[in-house]
């Protein structure tokens, strides 16, 4: 049986595939960068248009209360927060998860008077750590990085915070998330997660994990958007205790008030800084509702599946890459990555050929299964693709091999 036959019979008994229909996507291309900008809920426009023309249009400044604006950060974190296994008054969308690392891993090291260390792992997504060195650069933290299978013996009475992202966005590796929560708090240190490859692709469940913090952003899985605004968990234990520097006016108890000292408001709202963006948060509600409408547990199996029956299709096409991602599907999230020394050049002469992943530096081939609106026609069809770049030696062509700041 060709792979085709076989990717068909997988169409035809998967449970998701009416799915596809809800987003947008152009023709003739098969997207495998949904890891990094979700498709287009096809809903999305019209929402858009709704709050542009009515709300913002006609309904001017009387929205912030009539259409719910003020509430809508509350409202938007409350949706994210059964996808990550957290209360609703825990998650609030806010900012960006720049941003929102440095109120939180501030607020860890509040929390953890005496305590300057900052723990994460070498290779961790640049901003993570980026985060990490502006609070060592003012003298607050100091870095320690250790490899993933050292980080337990790494925690010590200097850790403040444990930071780690769940799903590794370059191999797609899932940490134990319960496992080392529960070896930092043993060690007397918190911990913050991001959760930016995980939420919408994989089950998350950070209470049950006893989780301090997370973060994440809004516009991978769960489709809001380039640029979405992120979100933040805080476990309702710390919630009275929690401090975040970035004190703006919508984070203070009574932001009308407009008086000259700053008291937080109650619970996860003080986690909010400034005047909440209505336009990405509209945007990112729609994907929310629609990744939550789908299930996470079922879009997981998928992903999983669609994993596996590309790697597969490469087998059966003779083809040899080497993995970086974990080959069990268990212990991986929802992409795949490939070493090559050209890995570049071949994402390049994918994407001519519509197969759109993404190159990570220095040799990584990046393809991820975003299972609302991917198929396994598309694995099939994306697998014989990168066959022949290989086999035609297609990479080699120059305009593959050049170098852009954005692939």
């Amino acid at each position: 049986m060709t792979i085709e036959a076989r990717a068909r019979e997988f169409d035809l008994a998967d449970p998701l595939a009416a799915a596809r229909a809800l987003f947008r996507l152009p023709d003739g291309v098969i997207y495998l960068d949904g890891n990094s900008l979700g498709a287009l809920p096809r809903a999305t426009p019209q929402v858009l248009a709704r709050v542009v023309e009515e709300e913002w249009g006609e309904g001017l400044i009387g929205s912030w209360n009539r259409a719910g604006w003020f509430d809508m950060a509350a409202r938007v974190g409350a949706k994210i927060a059964p996808l990550i296994g957290a209360a609703p008054q825990e998650v609030i969308a806010c900012d960006s998860t720049s941003i929102n690392l440095f109120k939180l891993i501030a607020a860890a090291l509040q929390l953890r008077p005496g305590r300057k260390v900052i723990l994460s792992e070498p290779g961790n997504f640049p901003t993570d750590l980026y985060m990490i060195s502006g609070l060592e650069a003012q003298g607050l933290a100091r870095r320690r990085l250790a490899a993933p299978e050292r980080l337990a013996e790494a925690l010590d009475g200097d850790v403040a915070l444990l930071l780690l992202t769940h799903v590794h966005y370059k191999t797609g590796a899932v940490h134990d998330m319960a496992a080392l929560t529960k070896a930092a708090h043993a060690a007397g240190a918190l911990v913050l997660w991001d959760l930016s490859h995980s939420a919408g692709a994989l089950p998350v469940d950070l209470n049950a994990a006893g989780a301090d913090f997370a973060v994440g952003c809004g516009y991978k899985y769960l489709c809001g958007g380039p640029g979405a605004p992120a979100y933040a968990f805080v476990s309702a234990r710390h919630l009275p205790r929690l401090s975040q520097p970035l004190t703006g006016w919508f984070g203070h108890e009574a932001p009308f008030a407009f008086v000259d000292d700053y008291a937080p408001a109650p619970g996860i709202a003080r986690l909010l800084a400034g005047t909440p963006p209505i336009l990405g948060l509209a945007a990112l509600e729609v994907g929310v509702d629609l990744i939550a409408s789908l299930g996470v547990a079922r879009l997981y199996a998928k992903a999983q599946a669609l994993s596996q029956f590309f790697l597969e299709c490469l087998e059966a096409l003779g083809v040899e890459l080497e993995l970086a991602s974990p080959a069990d599907a268990a212990a991986r999230g929802s992409h795949l990555a490939f070493r090559h020394r050209e890995a570049h050049a071949i994402c390049q002469a994918l994407i001519a050929r519509g197969v759109i992943g993404d190159f990570r530096d220095p040799d990584v081939l990046r393809l991820g299964f975003a299972p609302a609106y991917l198929s396994f026609a598309d694995m099939a069809a994306a697998a014989r693709h990168l066959a022949e770049v290989l086999a035609r030696g297609e990479w080699q062509r120059p305009e593959f091999r050049r170098r852009a700041a954005v692939t």
